[in-house]
Parts: C-alpha cells; structure tokens; sequence
C-alpha cells in the first residue's frame, strides 16, 4: 500500500512536468508555437517521461530487492547477538526451539547449518512478528530481532521515497533545460512510445516462453519416471501412488488415453451445438435481420459469453443433466447423471457467441459488390447466401470454429460439475467421462509433491493439452492466410 503512495506522488510530478514543459516550449517561442519544431504538447510529454521513467525504474528495483536486503541484515544481526547466555535461553525456552530442532544444551545457532525449511520458517516468522500477526509464545529476543527487520524496512522506504523524488525532479530539471525551438520532441516522444511498446510485446513473449519453459522441464522429470508410451498409450488412468511401502490399491497407472478421448467427446458434442446454432445465427443477423433487430438480437446473443462458466456449470448440473436422465429412463436408456452429452450441450451453448460473433463479423466484410453481382445475374437471397458469401467468408469461418474448438478443449468447470471425474474409456455420451483439464486440477489440489509422478503428471497433461491447443490456432491461422481472399 506504502508503494501506491509513492506512485501516485510519482505521477504527480509527472504531471507537473508535463505542464511546466509545455509552458517552457510556449515560452521559448516568443509567443509563436509555429517556430517550434514539435507542438508545446509534445515538448511537456519529453518532460514528463523524463521525471517519470527513471523515477519507476528506481521503484522497481528498489521494491522486490529491499525486503530481501532488510531479511538478510535481520538474519546477520540475528546471528551475531543469539551467542549471548540470556538471548539463547529465551529462545530455548520459546517454540521456536521446537521449530528448530534446537538442542536442549545448545549455545548458539548457526544459520548456515539450518534445513531449507527451518531456515524458510525462521523468515516467517520474522515477519510474522514484524507485521504483529504472529502467535504467541516467541522469546523477547525474536521480538528484538523483528523490531529491526522493521525498522530497517522503514528506513528503507523513506530513502526510496526521496531517492524516487530526488531521481523525478532531477530528470525533469535536466529535460526542462534541454527545451529549444529547434528539438525534435515528437520524435523523441515516438520513440520512447515505440521502445514501451516493445518492451511490452517481449514481455508477453518472454511469458509465453516462462510457461513453455515450466511445463517442459516440469514434464521431462515427469517422463524420467513413466514411459512416455505408457502415458501416450496406456488404456488405465489412476495417479494415485503409494506414499509408503505397506500401502495397497495405489497402482500409480498413467495411461492419458481416457483422458483424451473424453476430452475429444465433450468437444465434439459441443461444436455440434455451437457450430450449427452459431453460424446460422451470424447469416440471420448479417444478412436477413433487420438493423433495428440486430441492434437487439446480437448483444443479446453476446450476453452468454459473459456468463461465468461456474453458472453454466450450475445450470448442467442441476438443470440439463436431471433432463437428460429422465428422458432417458422414460425410453429405456440408461443415462448417467454426470454424463458426456450434458456437458457438451452446456459447453456449446456458452461457445455460441463465440462462432456467431466470428462468423458475423467475417460474413459483414464480404464486399456489397458481391451480392449486388449475385443479384444482378438473377440469383435469389438464399443462393447468393449460398453460393457467394459462404464461399468467400469460408477461410475465416473455418478459422473461427477452430478457435472455438481451442475454446473447448481447455474448459474446465463444466466437466467438473455436470461430466464428473471418472477417467471412462467410452464413445457412448451417456456415461460419465472427464477431461485433461479436469485432471489437471485434480493432481494439484491439496498437498503437492513435486517429485512425485502424481503431481509431476499434471504439467505432462498441460504440454500436451498446450500442443493441442496450439496446432489448433496454427492451422487456423494458416487456412486463414491461405485461403483470404483480398477485396478492393
């Protein structure tokens, strides 16, 4: 909260700047803005990125590194005053001695012989009573060692806030003075929006590749312990391993062909919903509804992909799949009460804005040309729907019903709530199946070991999903691309 202060006094300054640079360039001109190369506002902009840019670089080195450099003197001062007689007793005589596995002679600590957890659990607990949310029991002198983590925190900021102003002003000052008719502040200006947008492009790139990076190496050390046909092939799906060697019914088989073929069935179910539904909804509005209809009709329609996907998977749970299983016991069927048909209904009505919106949208773009040729040759409403728009709307169609399709597979609440857990290996939609999604929740609930195949199996799940997921956009794009057509 302390560091929203300091931005917003930041972006104060900044606005100072902004003025005080766009009076500077006014004022040398002599009253002639047109003598200035760059119009006055461009010349307060250079002033303002100036105070702010350097300002906010300093804040975001500043803030991650100085808890860590307050621990580390916390941690230095803590070892150099826990050799005093009275410090050590009281804490042995505090449950921080259990905490540590502390010795009942012990005479000192020494922190380089910790465990990773007990020395992680000493940090806590330093903030922990730092911030006043610890619990009781602590010895006198942890309290000491936490009132200085504190202070040195608190002094800390206070330089940071007066560095931060320091930097602000001074950058501004050095680009108040840099003002002159003849500097080219637009570009300047450009090329520091341009370098911002840059950066802001290689962050998301540089995330995308974190996340690759993450589920491979993740995925290898998971593959280091089952065979990769065994998970690419394998017919049985139970990650349940026995933690210790008298344990039984933990068999540990990671056969992820259930999963695939549930995950498949829901999709399929759901684009044979969403893809008729949504298509022929984008050729009414686009070309049968009137204006004032498809004013009303398609934000309507669009409605639905702003429902939370947790209240459609109420509504499948409750509502469509109690439908379907009364149906089916009134013609002699036997369905499931979590079953693959009412997840796949569910999930293609909430897919439908997606293909009716992509679908109009590129059905809109064919050129008026078009149909008034179509007309012109004698060709009705419906055959010039048919023959000449589909046709050339086709590629971005196709396009966005593999997006759809993307859509659906990575869906995860309505598989939870309406198709269940059990990892079937069945085309009969009737019967309960579950998805890669779901499983991948599923593995990381609860108490997680990372070295374990049980856990280690989600992010194998979530490379192969991601990979799916990804070919899909890629060949949509490429039919896209291949098949566009280009219209004057």
């Amino acid at each position: 909260m302390e560091t929203l202060y300091v931005i917003a006094a930041i972006l104060g300054l900044t606005l100072i700047s902004f003025a005080m640079g766009r009076q500077r360039a006014v004022a040398r001109s002599e009253g002639q803005p047109r003598a200035l190369h760059s119009l006055p506002n461009y010349h307060g902009h250079f002033v303002a990125l100036w105070c702010a840019v350097p300002a906010l670089i300093l804040l975001v080195i500043w803030v991650p590194l100085e808890p860590m450099l307050a621990m580390s003197a916390a941690l230095d001062y803590f070892q150099a005053h826990i050799a005093d007689p009275a410090h050590m007793e009281s804490v042995r005589q505090s449950k921080l001695a259990l905490l540590l596995s502390l010795e009942p002679n012990a005479t000192t600590i020494d922190l380089s012989a910790l465990r990773a957890d007990q020395y992680n659990l000493l940090q806590t607990e330093i903030r922990n009573m730092a911030a006043g949310t610890a619990s009781t029991g602590h010895a006198a002198f942890m309290q000491e060692v936490a009132d200085y983590y504190q202070g040195y925190r608190d002094t800390s900021f206070l330089l940071m806030v007066a560095a931060c102003v320091a930097v602000a002003g001074a950058g501004a000052g050095v680009a108040w003075r840099w003002i002159a008719p003849e500097m080219r502040a637009r570009n300047r200006v450009e090329q520091a929006v341009t370098a911002f947008m840059i950066l802001c492009s290689t962050v998301a790139i540089l995330t995308t590749l974190g996340i690759v990076l993450s589920l491979l190496f993740e995925a290898i050390r998971f593959f280091a312990q089952i065979p990769l046909t065994e998970f690419l092939f394998g017919l049985h799906w139970s990650p349940q391993t026995a933690i210790r060697a008298d344990q039984v019914g933990s068999t540990g088989s990671f056969g992820a062909v259930p999963l695939f073929a549930g995950t498949l069935l829901i999709s399929f179910i759901a684009m044979c919903v969403a893809v008729p539904i949504g298509l022929l909804s984008a050729i009414y509005m686009a070309e049968y509804a009137h204006s004032k209809v498809r004013a009303v009709v398609k934000p309507l329609l669009e409605i639905l992909a702003g429902i939370p996907t947790v209240v459609y998977g109420f509504f499948a749970a409750l509502t469509v799949a109690p439908f379907f299983r009364d149906v089916g016991e009134s013609i002699g069927l036997d369905v499931s009460s979590e079953s693959a048909l009412a997840a796949g209904m569910v999930m293609g009505i909430m897919i439908i804005p997606f293909v009716s919106s992509l679908s109009d949208d590129v059905i809109t773009a064919v050129p008026q040309s078009m149909r008034e040729g179509s007309y012109g040759l004698g060709a009705t409403k419906s055959e010039t729907v048919r023959r000449v728009i589909l046709p050339a709307a086709l590629p971005g169609i196709v396009g966005g019903i593999l997006l759809a399709v993307s859509r659906a597979i990575g869906e995860t609440m309505i598989v939870v709530m309406a198709a269940g857990l059990g990892s079937n290996l069945t085309a009969n939609p009737l019967e309960a199946v579950t998805t890669v999604t779901v499983q991948i929740v599923t593995l990381l609930v609860g108490d997680q070991e990372f070295d374990s195949p049980k856990t280690l199996a989600a992010f194998a799940l979530g490379l192969v999903l991601f990979i799916m997921t990804l070919c899909l956009n890629i060949i949509a794009l490429h039919v896209v691309r291949k098949y566009r057509e280009q219209y004057d």
